[in-house]
């Protein structure tokens, strides 16, 4: 009998940084709601690098852009 291989998918990359690698400084515009809808959960919560796939610099200016997103009232601080 043969086992199917669980977990083992292809690893989340970062859709922020380009082939040439990680542009510094990292940005991530706060306005861009849509990327950031992406980023958290129906709750609101910010979701971490592994469920997002991105790297440890871009989820630090992610994390900034949501907590700017949220006070500015683009996103909600609580989901629905």
């Amino acid at each position: 009998m043969v086992r199917k291989k669980l977990g083992k998918g292809r690893k989340n990359r970062c859709r922020f940084c380009t082939k040439e690698g990680c542009p510094r400084p990292a940005f991530v515009d706060y306005k861009d709601v849509v990327t950031l809808k992406k980023m958290c959960t129906g709750q609101g919560k910010m979701l971490g690098r592994k469920r997002t796939g991105s790297c440890a610099a871009f989820q630090r200016a992610v994390q900034d852009s949501v907590k700017r997103a949220r006070f500015m009232a683009l996103l909600p601080y609580v989901g629905d």
